[in-house]
């Protein structure tokens, strides 16, 4: 008998401010940009698009366009964005 598999969906597992702050840490760490984005669109698909777009002042659209796999956003929408998921940004210097 064969076993059914469903594919593995980070967003399920978002479920809060800092579970989304955790991720996107980890991503930014591996300092690539496909993975920031694939990282920016988990974690609004799981608070919600539409409420992502509304809180960043962009249209939808636009949001699935701005963290789609070609997509090239702004710092702009990129802070909108993560304003509305309830994370911030931050840097630091790395030690020598």
């Amino acid at each position: 008998m064969a076993t059914a598999t469903t594919e593995f969906d980070a967003a399920e597992y978002l479920d809060s401010p800092d579970m989304i702050a955790t991720y996107l840490r980890a991503a930014f760490e591996e300092n690539d940009a496909a993975l920031i984005r694939t990282a920016l669109n988990d974690d609004a698909r799981a608070k919600g698009m539409a409420s992502v777009a509304a809180e960043s002042k962009i249209t939808r659209q636009a949001l699935y366009k701005a963290l789609g796999p070609n997509g090239n956003m702004t710092l702009e929408t990129l802070l909108g964005v993560l304003r509305a998921m309830g994370v911030r940004l931050s840097v630091r210097g790395e030690a020598q």
